[in-house]
């Protein structure tokens, strides 16, 4: 009588299987799937976003628009907080170096913070990288994965609502 054995790959595909079926592999061997959100996304439902600007004031020594934010603009979606995501934005740059930049500010639309007053806290995302992002792809829009998480800092150009440590950036194609 003669038996058949399966291949290595096989039987290392049977047996991974096997064993994430009943949660003995950790969930990092099984490849990284991101759940895909939108700058909405990041305000708690019931929310609305329309009160969450307030009138603000021109700052004269600095020749710049102030925004007033009301208590809506740094409450964040705590239900996000730890979630594999990825989301478009642009990049407005903190570190860069001969390799790239290794972190910056994700916003919503292309010149805030810039060219226009920052957006509210729970509408800015504080992303740091391992793999620095090209310098000459800055300013292309970019979908950026990784764990968010929902904690505030403080930064020179705005407060802001949550923080990605960066596991893959890519250019944003629509």
């Amino acid at each position: 009588m003669r038996h058949s054995f399966p291949s290595r790959r096989t039987f290392v595909g049977l047996l991974s299987a096997s064993l994430l079926s009943g949660g003995l592999l950790p969930a990092r061997s099984v490849a990284a799937s991101y759940r895909v959100i939108t700058w909405q996304d990041l305000i708690p439902k019931g929310v609305p976003y329309g009160e969450i600007v307030g009138p603000g004031k021109i700052d004269a020594v600095n020749d710049t628009w102030v925004p007033e934010f009301d208590a809506n603009a740094k409450k964040v979606n705590t239900a996000l907080d730890g979630t594999r995501v990825k989301m478009p934005g642009y990049i407005i740059p903190f570190d860069v170096g001969a390799k790239g930049v290794t972190s910056f500010m994700l916003v919503p639309y292309v010149g805030a913070c810039v060219h226009t007053p920052p957006p509210p806290p729970n509408q800015l995302v504080f992303v740091t990288t391992e793999t620095p992002w090209p310098s000459e792809s800055m300013w292309d829009p970019v979908w950026v994965s990784g764990r968010l998480s929902a904690k505030s800092m403080s930064t020179q150009i705005a407060d802001v609502g949550y923080q990605i440590a960066a596991e893959r950036i890519e250019v944003y194609e629509w």
